[in-house]
């Protein structure tokens, strides 16, 4: 068992390692190397905001991107993309301040996002060691995440896709107090911003990723309950 309480993600890790048949050790491993291609950490500074936007990369993401860019005040909020999401904001010319990763993405959007501003925490988990080795050196600005104890400048906020650990970032590492979700359908399709493989921008989820986005509803549900004193809202 790890030793990680928010929003019980012990808990559901262990369900998660059994479910899909992933490796603690190569989960821990994954944070090892991470943390030994990092200089120093960095700490973030948001000049006390505590308004969030996140955007998911579900089926409803284009349409959310060009709402919430009509958004009067659009630059009191943070904005928060998971992963692939980056990749719809900059078609509209909108860097996001937050990037929560695990590198499997638009790296070069990402990357493209990085240089100007965004600031990109990285997960690290037993699948992703040598996109890890690739694209940490074309980073910078990384605050780095891990699925099991901490570890060196790694932190673990819970969640276990990109968008459900923008959540809890947003919550557990930022204090946010409102936070609006956009493109986070939790339902049974992908899109090309989540999965750049798919040939078609919106195609039906294989079974893994359909339990992968059955989890991620279900930790979010449980997040929302557990924080009474957020202010949540789905587009």
């Amino acid at each position: 068992m790890i030793n990680v309480k928010y929003n019980d993600w012990d808990k559901y890790y262990e369900r998660i390692l059994h479910d899909f048949g992933y490796s603690q050790k190569a989960d821990e491993e994954s944070a090892r190397i991470l943390n030994s291609l990092l200089d120093e950490k960095y700490l973030i500074d948001i000049h006390g905001a505590d308004k969030c936007i996140i955007f998911g990369a579900g089926p409803s993401l284009k349409k959310h991107v060009l709402l919430i860019k009509k958004t009067p005040e659009l630059q009191k909020y943070i904005i928060i993309s998971a992963d692939g999401a980056t990749t719809a904001l900059v078609e509209q010319g909108i860097i996001p301040d937050i990037i929560v990763t695990d590198l499997d993405g638009n790296m070069d959007d990402i990357i493209y996002s990085n240089k100007r501003g965004s600031i990109v925490y990285v997960h690290a988990h037993g699948d992703n060691i040598e996109k890890i080795r690739e694209y940490l050196p074309k980073l910078n600005k990384i605050i780095p995440t891990t699925q099991v104890d901490i570890y060196g400048k790694l932190e673990n906020y819970g969640g276990f896709t990109d968008g459900d650990r923008a959540i809890h970032i947003a919550v557990y590492a930022l204090g946010m107090k409102t936070v609006i979700l956009a493109g986070m359908d939790f339902g049974e399709y992908t899109t090309k911003y989540s999965r750049p493989s798919n040939k078609e921008m919106i195609e039906k989820a294989d079974d893994v990723k359909r339990l992968k986005l059955k989890y991620a509803q279900e930790i979010t549900r449980e997040l929302i309950k557990n924080n009474p004193n957020v202010d949540f809202k789905f587009l």
